[in-house]
């Protein structure tokens, strides 16, 4: 079915497993809304979904595609951070057989020059998840106004960038002559610092690390990750897609966590958590792409799905 649920607007990562996950599901929460492909593949199978999304064009998007079953009352979207889901969601006692989290940027984002997240020559350093937010810290008001200590700090843990320290001095020492602006004046410092060898591959990962820091994505992860848990019917699923390491890792550790009998501390003597899991695995590793997606849409080759179920 690969390819089936894919439009203009975003082609969705692991649709099918998502799909084999949420067999069976009557209520489903859309984290990550984007172009709504996984929602659709999901009205599919016969549930109702609401979804969640920070980005209003991308709601206006999935909205006329799936015109027709929120008439049918089958589908409805909030705007907002998931990270805030308990906010958000109307009914503080509702409850969802499945939650998906998808943590990536839609194709629509990363080709539109106007946000930001894309190093095509001329785009505009924004990369707010809020598209024309008049709140927020941009990642061009990152760069040029946080201090170089701090700057390297984020290419490091958000970037994966091993010359952290190099870059975060050059991008300093250049905005000194000019404030950066487009991606041109990012892609100018990287080559700067890491030589002229450096390309699309360094490019993506600071730029998707950049992207991070600006809309704080690993902080309302840790946020939203246990308040999602606790939106789970019993036997619900909770599965997520990441896309950067450090996303994976708190993925991967809170699932672990919360699938232990015992969760506290090594060397407490006595069990004061009920000593009872709060649900299991069912990926026991990240569930890849396969070569034929990535073939078909390469943005999902670093894509990692884990998923868990709590206890009946």
């Amino acid at each position: 079915m690969g390819g089936a649920w894919d439009s203009a607007y975003h082609a969705p990562v692991l649709a099918d497993e998502i799909v084999e996950l949420f067999q069976g599901a009557n209520t489903i929460l859309d984290c990550t809304l984007g172009g709504g492909g996984h929602s659709a593949a999901l009205l599919a199978l016969g549930a109702s979904v609401t979804a969640i999304d920070r980005d209003p064009a991308a709601i206006s998007a999935a909205r006329d595609r799936l015109a027709a079953h929120e008439a049918a009352g089958r589908f409805r979207v909030i705007l907002g951070n998931f990270a805030e889901a308990d906010r958000l969601l109307p009914d503080t006692r509702q409850k969802f057989d499945g939650i998906l989290a998808d943590l990536g940027v839609s194709s629509h984002q990363i080709d539109d020059e106007s946000r930001g997240f894309s190093f095509r020559e001329g785009a505009s350093l924004d990369m707010r998840m809020e598209s024309g937010s008049a709140g927020g810290t941009s990642a061009a008001e990152l760069l040029n106004t946080m201090d170089e200590q701090e700057l390297a700090r984020v290419l490091r843990d958000y970037a994966d960038e091993p010359r952290s320290r190099r870059l975060a001095r050059e991008i300093v020492r250049r905005r000194g002559n000019a404030p950066f602006e487009t991606s041109d004046d990012l892609v100018g410092a990287i080559r700067g610092a890491l030589g002229a060898r450096s390309g699309p591959g360094d490019f993506a990962r600071i730029f998707q690390g950049l992207r991070i820091a600006v809309n704080d994505e690993l902080g309302s992860l840790e946020r939203a990750m246990p308040a999602l848990r606790d939106r789970l019917q019993p036997g619900g699923v909770l599965a997520v897609i990441a896309y950067h390491s450090g996303e994976d890792r708190i993925v991967k550790h809170l699932m672990r966590e919360w699938s232990r009998d015992c969760i506290c501390p090594p060397r407490q003597l006595q069990c004061t958590c009920g000593g009872r899991a709060l649900g299991s695995l069912i990926t026991r590793k990240a569930v890849k792409p396969s070569a034929a997606e990535v073939e078909r849409n390469p943005r999902a080759r670093s894509a990692r799905l884990r998923a868990w179920r709590s206890a009946p």
